[in-house]
């Protein structure tokens, strides 16, 4: 009996062993399938992908580089976007639209030929995030100082309104039937208003989470993804605005994407990494892995046909010399390293 009791403990150690083996060496859900080398010099913000045209549209200093996805090569440029920060799509209509922070305009393109429709089009202050709403056809230019977003008309361009948001406002998501909920960066909180008359409906605390930027959206949970800067992901129940969870993520996010394909929500953080959270049960998420980026590579956008990911960034060289003006200068940005990288299964 005790040679029997001590084999079974000898199998069941084993047992334990491999299986935090198997643990130790689970694939991370995520990896590198291409490098898109870019070049040029400059900063970059958001990128966006075109599944029906089957582009990636790169922000990246006063210029948008566009990848073609099934070569991996840049197949244009949209120049005259000075402090170029989003870039949505409207196939339907034809047209593109760009928000240009450093003088307060938006940028509208042909998504064939890739040349500027008209003149820019004056925006409130700090034009940053930008969404496309197929219920109202209209495009939102969220305004990241002082609350005011200047909508527009998402076939003929021409401003419907102004939504006063009461707020810094990053990125925002719809849920295609009327209502916008978007980060408030500066009061940190997540609002919901109306696609329609442009009226804040509800307004919800995202405390202990502070200045939210990237924004996810579960449809058929209705569970809103708020990635904060000190390192958290806070999850709302868009309905009740009840607060079902709050999640550690990385340093300098500044992205978030859901996928229902895989109910995993990713954060993009400028330290390095993607986090990668799943959604368990409509109140039950687990973070599953901190995939290695690269330093800077701080947002982010899905195919959502293939579910690849993507982000950007550059090398990186030493900081300027502070000044008065500007005490605590940003590392400067080696040319000709600037590149997305591409993440998949």
């Amino acid at each position: 009996m005790k040679n029997l009791l001590l084999a079974a403990l000898l199998a069941l150690s084993c047992f334990g062993n491999v299986a935090l083996a198997q643990t130790a060496t689970a694939p991370a859900p995520y990896r590198l399938l291409n490098t898109i080398n870019i070049g040029g010099a400059g900063g970059w913000d958001y990128l966006k992908v075109d599944p029906s045209g089957e582009r990636l549209y790169v922000s990246h200093g006063t210029q948008v580089e566009v990848v073609d996805l099934k070569t991996r090569k840049v197949m244009g440029t949209i120049p005259n976007t000075p402090g170029v920060h989003g870039i949505e799509v409207v196939p339907a209509a034809n047209r593109g639209y760009i928000t240009c922070g450093r003088n307060n305009t938006c940028v509208v393109f042909d998504l064939k030929t890739l040349k500027p429709i008209g003149a820019p089009i004056p925006t409130g202050p700090k034009p940053d995030a930008l969404l496309y709403d197929t219920f109202s056809n209209r495009v939102f230019l969220f305004g990241n100082d002082g609350g005011k977003s200047t909508v527009l008309d998402a076939k003929t361009g021409a401003v419907v309104g102004t939504a006063e948001l009461g707020g810094d406002v990053e990125e925002g998501v719809a849920d295609g039937k009327g209502a916008i909920f978007a980060n408030i960066e500066d009061k940190s909180e997540v609002i919901e208003f109306n696609a329609k008359t442009l009226g804040v409906r509800k307004r919800y605390s995202l405390a202990p989470g502070e200045e939210p930027t990237g924004l996810g959206y579960d449809h058929k949970t209705n569970r809103l993804f708020s990635a904060c800067a000190n390192e958290k992901l806070v999850v709302t129940d868009s309905k009740t605005g009840k607060q079902v969870a709050v999640l550690p993520i990385g340093k300098g996010t500044d992205g978030a994407v859901f996928d229902p394909a895989t109910n995993n929500i990713i954060t993009s953080n400028g330290s390095g990494t993607f986090t990668v959270i799943h959604e368990d049960t409509p109140n039950k998420y687990t973070v599953v892995a901190n995939v290695p980026t690269a330093r800077g590579a701080r947002t982010i956008a899905m195919n959502p046909k293939t579910h690849h990911l993507f982000t950007c960034t550059a090398d990186y060289g030493p900081a300027p010399v502070p000044t008065t003006d500007n005490p605590r200068p940003r590392p400067s940005i080696v040319p000709g390293t600037f590149r997305v990288l591409e993440y998949g299964k």
